[in-house]
Formats: structure tokens, sequence, C-alpha cells
């Protein structure tokens, strides 16, 4: 832990500076309009004091009005500069977003990292606004009290060092327990999140625990995180208090002294309208400015340091890793595209596995259609070639490589494609370094079947709404961005469901004769299954693997999905399912559903029950685009 902290003060600190050293334009035009605030500052006590001692108490209200209405237009010129400062706070902010949300991308993309989902939608939303409130109150707090020193040094040299030394030691207690906070509130997540870790692990599985007699192993491990989890919250608001005593002793204890110093100050030459002009800076200005600065950068400033240690995390790959964007090398005659040995995957410690020491090599360049009833592990299967899962046991090779260090070599088309708002050559080209030419873009578009979406959009350089496209044409988008990647393994995990069977064909036709390309489909049509080199069945713990003809003569289970499967007047065909399913549920729609006119659809909502005469053909279910 103590080391992580310190990657936080070296690695993010240098990263910080060369941020900001790269920015140094914002920064001036941020210190700029902030020194309008220090001249606000400086009279909110300067120009009551002038009021009293040279206005009101010499009799002369006409003057202390006019000292008066000074430090109104005081506030009024800082309010301006104050709305002028989160112009350039934005400025600064928001291309720090763009830079970590770039990064973990990056590492999703190239790692397969199961946390960049959390990474873009709250970890980097809490950097940036933590850090826009950092920036705030850190550049607030410090022309604050440059704004309020000088004016209790104008007003009288004594009043400074009653406010001086209490201010200066509050600040300093506060900055020493900054690192500490860090380690307790690292501490804290990581204790956090390894609670919800083992909850993950342990809901699913709870059948089974009971089953197993295994609840009070169980419990004793859940309970000693719930327990690290209460030590490190605990040691955490110990810490927190200690920022209370700074704001203390920085904050309150000069509002005593300059109390019970008044006699002597007095006494010794400072004026009432002085005093009293000390009294404002410290409780109008220096208790609100550190109040800010201790609340702010105490509990923010802590999580900051660690979200972005681990937003900006190095890769735990070795540096042989290449981004997904690179190319990778061609797959060698003696290194097949894919290879699992003895994998076994199971959801849940505890929990039945799903795939059990299943053994498979592909040769490169070879079609493989993944087939099977629903819910037995054709899309768990791809998510561990993905690497989006970790097997419980055995090895997967991508390419002859490690799958944690096969990013380049691999692309996952999945049932639901992302397509993003810009143009659509920038969709195709998201998975290349550089921009696609125009004719390699329009030959994938041909050969994958984009062409007249391509047309009808208007071309590679028109806008995408992705609202406005249906599912279908959204994996046609998905498919030809997949195709133009250097990626040699391509999977389709139902990568066609919306599509016409003769737009799969198509699209499948084009990935299998892709040249050095390997495809492996997760089929959902018998048709897909018919087109490829070899076929995988799963069917629970009987798994087969050969050509289409091998496994209707030789694999019974198999025999009876071909038979399920017949070519209807239409064209289209069938699921790779029976479609009188025990549960009544189908893994696609089509025509001639059986049974009593209603069903659930497992590639709908949940739980959305449609009736059979609202799924119509060729178009999306129930309706929907």
């Amino acid at each position: 832990m103590t080391e992580g902290v310190g990657d936080v003060g070296g690695g993010i600190g240098r990263l910080g500076i060369r941020f900001l050293r790269g920015r140094w334009r914002v920064l001036v035009r941020l210190g700029g309009w902030s020194v309008l605030e220090t001249g606000q500052t400086f009279l909110t006590g300067y120009a009551p004091a002038r009021a009293l001692d040279e206005g009101f108490l010499a009799g002369r209200p006409e003057v202390g009005l006019g000292w008066l209405g000074v430090a109104g237009l005081g506030v009024v010129v800082g309010a301006y500069g104050t709305a002028r400062v989160y112009a350039a706070v934005a400025a600064l902010v928001e291309p720090l977003r763009d830079r970590l949300v770039a990064k973990v991308v990056a590492r999703g993309v190239r790692e397969a990292d199961g946390g960049a989902l959390s990474g873009l939608t709250q970890q980097v939303e809490i950097a940036r606004d933590t850090f826009a409130g950092l920036v705030m109150v850190s550049r607030s707090f410090l022309f604050t009290a440059v704004g309020a020193l000088v004016g209790l040094f104008s007003l009288d040299p004594l009043l400074l060092l009653v406010v001086g030394p209490p201010l200066l030691a509050g600040v300093a207690l506060f900055a020493a327990t900054l690192r500490p906070l860090a380690r307790r509130q690292e501490a804290f997540l990581v204790a956090d999140e390894a609670l919800a870790d083992d909850f993950g692990a342990v809901c699913p599985g709870l059948r089974d625990i009971t089953a197993a007699g295994a609840e009070e192993r169980v419990a004793a491990g859940t309970g000693h995180r719930i327990d690290a989890g209460f030590r490190t919250a605990r040691a955490l608001a110990r810490w927190s208090v200690l920022r209370v005593v700074s704001l203390a002793v920085g904050g309150r204890l000069p509002i005593v002294l300059l109390l019970a110093a008044a006699p002597w100050l007095l006494a010794h030459g400072v004026s009432t309208g002085a005093l009293v002009g000390a009294l404002a800076y410290v409780t109008q200005s220096l208790l609100p400015a550190l109040h800010n600065l201790v609340h702010g950068l105490g509990t923010s400033g802590s999580r900051l340091l660690v979200v972005l240690r681990r937003l900006v995390r190095e890769p735990t790959d070795s540096p042989d890793t290449a981004p997904l964007t690179q190319p990778g090398p061609e797959p060698t005659a003696d290194s097949p595209a894919l290879s699992l040995t003895s994998v076994t995957f199971a959801y849940g410690p505890t929990a039945a596995p799903v795939i059990d020491h299943l053994d498979l090599t592909l040769p490169a360049g070879t079609h493989l259609a993944v087939v099977g009833p629903s819910g037995i592990g054709k899309s768990t299967l791809t998510a561990l070639v993905a690497g989006l899962l970790r097997p419980r046991s055995g090895t997967i090779r991508v390419c002859g490589m490690p799958v944690a260090k096969a990013a380049a070599r691999r692309v996952v088309i999945p049932q639901e494609a992302y397509v993003f708002t810009g143009t659509l050559a920038e969709n195709l080209g998201h998975l290349r370094p550089d921009p696609v030419p125009e004719p390699e873009l329009l030959a994938a578009a041909e050969a994958v079947g984009l062409t007249p979406l391509l047309r009808a959009l208007g071309g590679p350089a028109a806008r995408v709404d992705p609202v406005a496209l249906s599912a279908g044409e959204r994996q046609l988008i998905a498919l030809t961005r997949a195709y133009l990647s250097h990626a040699p393994l391509a999977l389709l995990d139902e990568a066609t469901c919306h599509l016409d069977p003769a737009a799969e064909e198509r699209a499948e036709r084009a990935f299998a004769t892709r040249p050095g390309g390997t495809l492996v489909v997760v089929a959902h049509r018998i048709s897909s299954a018919r087109r490829a080199d070899r076929v995988l069945v799963m069917d629970g713990r009987r798994t087969a693997y050969g050509t289409h003809g091998e496994l209707v003569r030789g694999f019974a289970p198999y025999r009876d999905l071909v038979g399920g499967w017949t070519p209807v007047p239409s064209g289209r065909s069938e699921p790779a399912l029976a479609l009188r399913d025990a549960d009544r549920v189908d893994a696609v729609a089509g025509p001639g559903l059986a049974g009593d006119g209603r069903h659930v659809v497992a590639h709908g909502p949940v739980g959305q029950v449609q009736a059979h005469g609202d799924l119509g053909d060729g178009g999306p279910l129930g309706g929907q685009g």
C-alpha cells in the first residue's frame, strides 16, 4: 500500500506537472481573472476599516459611505472575475477528461480490462469533477489568503503577527495529513472492492454453497473482508479528525487571538477600524477559504489521487503486448489461430462448470461455427477467448500467444453492436491507428454488405446518429469495423442475429475469406454451421467437434438440432434450437413458432412476452429499431 501511494506522489505528480506545463496559457488566464478576487478580498477588510476610522468615527459619514461603496464595487468586480474563472477552469478540466477517457478505452481494448466500464462511467467523471473542484478551492484559498494577508499588513503589521502564525500552523497540520489520508482512502476503497467482489462470487452460488454445506467457511471468509472494511473505515475516520483540528487552529484560533489581544493591540496603536477589518478578513475570507480547502482537498483530493492512480496505471502485460490498433503478426503454419487446453470455467467458486475441460485446436484460416442450446455456454466460450473472462483452469492461446497478451490478434463483434456519434468513416476506422484510405473502406463495405447503407447515409463522411439506426444497421457497421481491423481472429457472438439470412451469409463469407483471417461464429441458425469448415457442438458435458457431415452422422444432439431446421419458402431459416424447448424460450424470433401463440423471446428485453403475430418477418423484434 505504501508503494502504491508512493506511485501516487511520484508518477501522477510528474504527469500532472507535464499536463499543466502544456497548458500554461490557461493557467495564466486563470491567474489573471483570480487577481480580481484578490482585490475583492483586500477590500473586504480594508474598506470597512477606513470607513470606521476616517468616516463614521471621525464624524464624516459621507466618507464612511464612500468606502463602503468601494467595498461593494469590489464585490461586483470579484464576481465578474469569478465568472471568467469558470471558463478557464473548463479549458483546464475538459482536456484532462478527454485524456483519461482515451487512456481507459485504450487499456480496455488492449487488455480486455473488465474495469473499463466502471472507469468510463464513474471513475473518469469522479476525476473530472473532483479536479475541477480542487482547482477552484485551491485557487480561491491562494488568492484569498494573499489578499487578506496583504490587507492585514496594510492595516497594521501587528495584526499580521496575531493572525499569521495560527493560520500557517493550521495549513501545515492539514498538509501533513494529506499523504496518510490518501493511504487510508485507498485502503478503504480496496477493502470495499474486495468485499464487492466477494459478494459477486458468493451470491450467484448460494444454492451450491448450501448444497455443499459450506455456509460456515464462506461466511468466515466474507466476515474477514467485512472486518477489514470496518478497520479501514475506522482508520480513515481517525485521520479525518485532524482535518477538524487543522481548521480550528488555522481558522477559529485567529478569531480568539484577535479578541483576546484587542486591548494590547489598541494600546499599541492599532485603530478600532483596523481591528474590525482584521476580524472581517478572518471571518469573511480566511475561514471560509480554509474550510473549503480542508474539506475539498482533504476528502476529494485523496479520492482524486486514488482514482487517478487506477486510471493512469500502466498495462500489467509485458512490453511485447501490442495495442489492438496496431497490426499483429500473421499466424504461422505451426501456430494455430486458437487453442484451448483443458479449459474449465464456472460462474462462482462452488458453481457447476459451464465449460468443463474443453480441448480445441483451430488452425489459421479456419471457419468455425459454435452451436448448441440456449444458455449452454457459447457466449461464455467467446468471452473466454476474448479475454473478458478468465478460466478456472486450463490455458487459452490466440495465434500462439497467451490470451491475456493477444488483444491485438482478436476482434469481438457482440450481439448488441456499438456505434458512436461521429462520421461513418470514424466508426469504421475506430480499430485502426490511422485513417483508413477510402478505397479500402469502400471495398470492405462492399464485402460485408454495408454499401447500401453507406450510400443511404451519404458516404463515409456522413454523420451517424446511433439512435436513428436499426439494430441490423448497427451490426453491419460493427462488422465492417471489425473486418477493417488488423486482428486475424474474428469472434462473431451472434453478431448477425438482426440480419436476414442473405445478409448474414454475405457477412460470414466476407470474414471467412478475409486474407489471413480466422472466423469463429456463435451461430443462431444451422445454415451458419453448414457454411463453416468445422462445427463445435456444445451440449453440456457432451461436446463434439468436426465437420457438418461428420457430426450429422456421428453425434445425436447435433443431428437433433439439424432435424429441427427446415428451410421455408421465404428463404428464412429456423434457429439452431428445438422450437418446443421445455422452457418455451426461443433463440431468435422466426416464422412458424409453435405453441399457444405467446413466447418469451431471448433477444428481446428480459421477460418480454410478445404475441405470435407481433413478430414480423425481416424486422427487429417487436418493431423496435
